[in-house]
């Protein structure tokens, strides 16, 4: 083997992944730094005499690229990258990895574990029970929230990637309808999608499955929900930022929609007087973006941003490179 000085790899967010789960170690000569969390002011200095960059949600931008160069990777250990210019990163020579489908079967689970509970009203029955109020009917059962089907409903899904994928296989395997969604405003149909109209007015679920993109910056809006049905979910597991939080917020409030089931905000963590986490509906369910990750899910992305950063050293082609996003 040829003799390689040793790369100086700095991880900005090692906090982001869970305590328990130990890093695979590089097999490429290097030097290893993290940190728990990085500030936006701390991120050139840390990253000054880095070859690479490993983060999940700092963010990169061009001001900070110029400022680096002695930079050659970042490897994202995510699959968005929304939190990366992309642009500047050409511009400066700085090659770009993520990781892709770890989290293949976390994330369906996690949207179906919300469908479930949102059709099945499994907070609002589990608080009345905490509350006494079994107690006090005095009956075998009570039926304070009108409890729904899931089979035979039908599941529109807006995202045909590996996870939009993975998840219409779960869903059809309970029961359910599975349309995809073709791009808002889209003309001709691709094969194997719906108009992005006909699938929002059917669907008894919507669950989001695309990136966060300039085009899909508050895709479900004030005009998209009054179009659902009113006992429609909407569930979220890929970016805050496709909703418009506010109009969902009156849209779960006034009865417009039935319910949503939220992994991800376009503040996190989110403020306490974020309007949604503030509201406490019992329509509502909010996680703080775990739908990723269960222990296998995480194991197998820390095995992948490792193989990236090693591939990319010794040469190995890399198919999780980023060169164009489509």
């Amino acid at each position: 083997m040829a003799h390689h000085s040793p790369i100086k790899v700095v991880f900005l967010d090692r906090e982001t992944i869970p305590d328990h789960i130990t890093l695979p170690t590089l097999r490429y000569p290097h030097h290893w730094q993290s940190y728990p969390a990085t500030a936006p002011d701390d991120v050139i200095e840390r990253l000054q005499q880095a070859d690479v960059a490993v983060i999940n949600k700092v963010v990169i931008n061009d001001t900070i690229l110029a400022a680096l160069p002695k930079l050659k990777l970042i490897a994202v250990a995510a699959t968005g990258v929304n939190n990366v210019d992309l642009d500047a990163c050409r511009a400066n020579r700085v090659q770009v990895c993520n990781v892709q489908g770890y989290a293949t079967q976390s994330v369906p689970e996690h949207v179906m574990a919300l469908i479930f509970a949102l059709k099945r009203q499994l907070v609002g029955y589990h608080t009345d029970v905490r509350r006494g109020e079994w107690q006090k009917r005095g009956q075998f059962c009570f039926f304070t929230h009108p409890i729904g089907s899931i089979a035979g409903s039908t599941l529109g899904i807006v995202g045909r990637g590996a996870l939009g994928k993975a998840v219409g296989q779960l869903a059809q395997a309970v029961g359910m309808t599975v349309m995809f969604a073709d791009h808002q405003g889209a003309r001709d149909c691709r094969p194997g999608y719906q108009p992005f109209d006909q699938v929002i007015q059917q669907a008894d679920v919507l669950s989001l499955h695309c990136p966060l993109t300039d085009k899909t910056q508050h895709l479900i809006n004030q005009d998209v929900l009054a179009k659902m049905p009113e006992h429609a979910l909407l569930i979220n597991t890929g970016r805050g930022g496709l909703v418009d939080e506010r109009a969902l917020l009156h849209a779960l409030k006034n009865g417009q929609i039935g319910g949503a089931g939220l992994d991800v905000l376009s503040q996190e963590p989110a403020p306490d007087a974020h309007p949604l986490v503030a509201a406490s509906l019992p329509n509502l369910i909010i996680t703080p973006h775990v739908a990723w990750g269960a222990d296998e899910a995480v194991h197998r992305l820390t095995q992948q941003l490792m193989e990236n950063i090693d591939g990319f050293f010794s040469g190995a082609p890399q198919h999780t490179l980023i060169d164009e996003l489509d």
